[in-house]
């Protein structure tokens, strides 16, 4: 009977979808649409919120309105997103677009307006329904390449606009308008030892033997075990247009022929994007850059789209039985790649030991830790970590060692350090690095605190090193009537930019950042240029203080 609602269970989820409008959007690009990333793709720290639509390796095509409605939101960032607009619909949905060059027209109007008001480049502002109304296809934007963009392209998402929960934009009838014929591909798959049990003699992790069968589907090498086991999968998809590799849809697990694991890429919310770290074997990730897809929980998290038995995933292998697991990853669009593995009970003794555990402390995931030594502590509340490990801890050469970055973190931990050995005047100008990268720190007399999502070495860095400033090409004492940009590299080399500000004749001008590049922008505008003489400030200043000024005089004549 209980197999029986299992099952009842899994076909509700897969086949029970939410009923989404097939034909209210219309695509935001005029050209045809094709994939550089899909909706619930593996990223570093997150899973991706929508599709990635490519914009022929440039800058500069039109992004239109996919639908009536109104902009919510716009949000301008030096990281993330870059320049992006939120647009609230009528029926219930909010159309997302990043990475812009430009907004255009009325919403770049509001957009120049706020900047100066707020005297920002990095500006988020939200609207009413009244104030800036768009219509279906209407021109929004420019693509381009701000933002944590690592080349020319458009993001693009759909999220419920109640719940902000992000939706696969293929369920609104974009499936139109791409074409996949093509298996999702699986290159790897792992079989795990869980709780003291073993795998073909071994105590660690194994890669298995797969080969093609007759019938198109997939053999894995036999699994000899005893104990409580799991496996994981490298699997990508491919469309027949785009040719790069995007992230499957739909992974399902039978053990027996009963469904166990299931996952499905349709919706959830952005305080569940950090799981992706536990999803994937974070370890072997950060020590090779294959993410490896567990499945299987050894703890429970919160992750919507898993659904699971009892045991999680978990296969218990026993005396006299003979078993089968198999998986099955499909995409969107029905095509299908299985992997059946056979598992038999073995008692051999294990040949490959596990790795011993070297450290003294151990780490519960729902308790608080809290460690100290010298003068150095960190503390970390329960839920930080996904699951219970042996931690290496020390102290040591004014630093504390954190164990290391391939246990991944999912919520902030606190690093305290007590020092008093710098003279007052020099204790602003100290932080908690992670090796020189900047965490921001509070002082209170000569404690300082810190917190971080990464494992690592920490300790106190000194910065009394002002922001560098470098003009691309001088214009001191220049007659520059001609020009329309003006462009300024700047950086620090430690605690990183804090701020920077422009000044024209003694008022403020926006300067745009781009941080691949460290580049500040202004583009020139007459009505703020005096006739003949000009002068121009920049002013920077870093994490914790130092600032650095750069001052040039040039010569403008109105542009007849």
């Amino acid at each position: 009977m209980r197999l029986s609602l299992l099952a009842l269970f899994f076909t509700n989820f897969i086949f029970a979808q939410t009923q989404y409008p097939k034909d209210y959007f219309r695509p935001p690009l005029d050209i045809p649409m094709q994939l550089s990333g899909n909706f619930g793709e593996l990223r570093p720290n997150h899973f991706h919120a929508g599709f990635d639509l490519k914009t022929n390796q440039r800058e500069g095509l039109n992004v239109y309105a996919i639908a009536d409605g109104y902009v919510s939101r716009i949000k301008i960032s030096t990281f993330g997103n870059g320049k992006c607009i939120y647009i609230t619909h009528p029926n219930g949905y909010t159309s997302v677009y990043g990475h812009l060059q430009t907004t255009v027209g009325p919403i770049q109007d509001y957009v120049k307006k706020t900047h100066y008001k707020e005297k920002a480049y990095e500006i988020e502002m939200f609207l009413k329904p009244d104030e800036l109304q768009v219509t279906k296809g209407q021109l929004i934007a420019l693509s381009g390449n701000t933002g944590s963009s690592e080349g020319p392209h458009l993001h693009f998402e759909i999220r419920d606009t109640k719940t902000e929960f992000v939706i696969n934009p293929i369920f609104f009838g974009f499936d139109k308008n791409i074409k996949d014929t093509k298996k999702p591909t699986v290159s790897s798959v792992y079989v795990y030892p869980l709780e003291n049990s073993m795998v073909n003699q071994s105590k660690q992790p194994l890669l298995l033997n797969v080969a093609l069968q007759k019938d198109g589907t997939y053999l894995a090498s036999k699994v000899k075990a005893n104990g409580k086991i799991g496996f994981g999968i490298v699997a990508v998809d491919f469309d027949d247009v785009s040719f790069n590799k995007n992230g499957v849809f739909n992974v399902s697990t039978f053990f027996n022929g009963n469904q166990n694991y299931n996952y499905q890429f349709n919706t959830y919310s952005f305080d569940e994007m950090r799981y992706v770290n536990a999803l994937i074997d974070y370890g072997k990730y950060k020590k090779s850059g294959q993410r490896i897809q567990k499945l299987f929980m050894k703890t429970p998290f919160a992750l919507s789209i898993i659904k699971t038995d009892s045991l999680r995933g978990i296969i218990p292998v026993e005396p006299n039985l003979a078993s089968t697991y198999r998986i099955e990853v499909s995409d969107y669009f029905g095509n299908l790649n299985t992997i059946t593995v056979p598992v038999e009970y073995d008692a051999a003794t294990p040949i490959v030991k596990e790795e011993p555990a070297t450290s003294k402390y151990f780490i519960k995931v729902n308790k608080d830790s809290n460690f100290e030594k010298d003068n150095m502590s960190v503390f970390f509340p329960a839920g930080t970590f996904y699951d219970d490990f042996n931690l290496n801890f020390d102290v040591k050469n004014n630093r504390i060692y954190i164990h290391d970055d391939t246990v991944p973190v999912h919520s902030n931990f606190t690093i305290t350090i007590k020092d008093s050995s710098y003279p007052e005047e020099l204790r602003d100008k100290l932080y908690i690095g992670r090796g020189n990268s900047y965490n921001g720190t509070i002082r209170k007399g000569d404690v300082f605190t810190a917190k971080s999502k990464t494992l690592g070495q920490f300790g106190l860095v000194l910065d009394t090193i002002k922001p560098t400033i470098k003009i691309v090409k001088p214009i001191q004492d220049k007659w520059i009537s001609d020009v329309k940009k003006i462009d300024f590299i700047i950086n620090d080399a430690a605690s990183g930019i804090k701020s920077y500000n422009g000044y024209l004749n003694g008022n403020w001008i926006l300067f745009e950042y781009e941080n691949k590049t460290k580049k500040i922008t202004h583009t020139f505008d007459d009505t703020m240029l005096a006739e003949g003489a000009n002068d121009l400030k920049i002013e920077v200043i870093d994490n914790v203080g130092n600032s650095a000024i750069f001052e040039t005089h040039f010569f403008r004549s109105q542009q007849k």
